[in-house]
């Protein structure tokens, strides 16, 4: 969805504030997960956080995707209420979504930037971890994303459209799938479990980076019982 916007209309959304992250790409998550598979003994045990090799922000990410697409590309702060509404146009389920709420906000709070990059997609396989402009320039490469006349009036016609259209009922989603929430929800960071599967050790640096990074209104727990 971004790269469409980044190749016919030259703009970039971006959510997460000024957080950065070190996005790995489909096939090293792939690469990855098959290493391990094809060989138990040596992976036994073990646990691996494949990220891409360097952590980017989005001006970072905009020009890697500019150079993809072979033009200028501009960041557009977006607000998560007009991405979901996007999303939801652009044929994304409401049971993806329901997750990325929550991911966007712990990308907000500088979450992925903790521990990363890591070295595991290049110990694992035995390659090195795909950059994000390679990232970009296979999904620029797909037809959908082709700077084409039709391509180009149905992007301009779905982003003008797109504060107007309805967005996802999520609060109903939750109530229908009736799951219960912790009493004490946590942010990633904020977990014991989390800091111990990404080996954050100091608690009260990965706390400040959280709450540094942090710009909702709301407090982690506020947020998440306001869904």
């Amino acid at each position: 969805m971004t790269i469409g916007l980044a190749a016919r209309l030259s703009v970039f959304p971006w959510m997460y504030g000024n957080s950065r992250n070190a996005p790995p790409s489909n096939e090293d998550i792939a690469r990855v997960a098959v290493a391990a598979l094809t060989d138990p003994a040596r992976h036994a045990g073990k646990s691996y956080r494949p990220t891409g090799p360097e952590l980017l922000g989005a001006e970072d990410m905009a020009r890697a995707i500019g150079r993809a697409v072979g033009r200028s590309v501009r960041v557009v702060p977006t607000p998560t209420w007009l991405f979901m509404k996007a999303a939801r146009m652009g044929g994304l389920s409401i049971d993806l979504m329901s997750n990325v709420r929550y991911y966007i906000d712990d990308h907000k709070r500088g979450v992925f930037e903790l521990g990363a990059p890591t070295t595991d997609v290049l110990e694992v396989t035995g390659r090195p971890a795909e950059d994000f402009e390679t990232i970009a320039r296979r999904y620029a490469a797909q037809p959908r994303n082709q700077r084409t006349l039709g391509n180009w009036v149905r992007e301009f016609v779905q982003f003008m459209m797109a504060p107007l259209s309805p967005g996802f009922n999520l609060d109903r989603y939750d109530r229908e799938l009736r799951r219960r929430f912790p009493s004490a929800p946590q942010f990633a960071p904020e977990g014991n479990v989390w800091r111990r599967e990404h080996g954050i050790t100091d608690r009260a640096n990965s706390a400040a980076s959280v709450h540094k990074k942090a710009t909702s209104g709301t407090s982690g727990a506020q947020w998440l019982e306001s869904q």
